[in-house]
């Protein structure tokens, strides 16, 4: 004895699928692309806090405010260019008052960098726009050397 069950499923769902897919696919590729681009948007913060210490650690490795200065200039634009970030503009200031502090005393060399980033280089090529990422860093200058 066969036993049948009702059926609420219409007969005919030919094309029901294809449907569903052309309304999942874009849902999903938009997805995608927020995730890549939020990846790249981390990248580039990432990027400019690590540039913000080495420009930090290298002037707190300098004798002089002057020597310093261009030290944790060049680190921290070098930083940058190693790892491929290209700013529109870039801004990068060392806070070198550390090494006005007497001997004995602890106290920190800080650096800032500013770097406007356009959209084109972190979202999608092409894209209008720019973002602005600030990287802060700071080093401890050696409490007992000569300054």
């Amino acid at each position: 004895m066969i036993i049948s069950l009702p059926r609420n499923v219409p007969e005919d769902q030919r094309g029901a699928a294809a449907v569903e897919l052309t309304l999942l696919v874009p849902a999903l590729l938009l997805v995608l692309g927020l995730l890549v681009a939020g990846g790249r948007l981390w990248f580039a913060r990432t990027t400019v806090n690590e540039a913000a210490q080495s420009a930090a650690r290298a002037a707190s490795l300098a004798r002089s405010t002057t020597d310093a200065t261009s030290a944790g200039r060049d680190a921290g634009l070098q930083s940058l260019a190693t790892a491929g970030l290209h700013c529109r503009s870039t801004s990068l200031s060392i806070s070198t008052a550390a090494f006005a502090v007497p001997v004995g005393t602890p106290s920190t060399v800080t650096s800032t960098i500013l770097c406007v980033v356009d959209f084109s280089d972190v979202l999608l090529p092409g894209w209008p726009g720019s973002i602005e990422v600030t990287g802060r860093g700071s080093a401890a200058l050696d409490t007992y050397r000569s300054r």
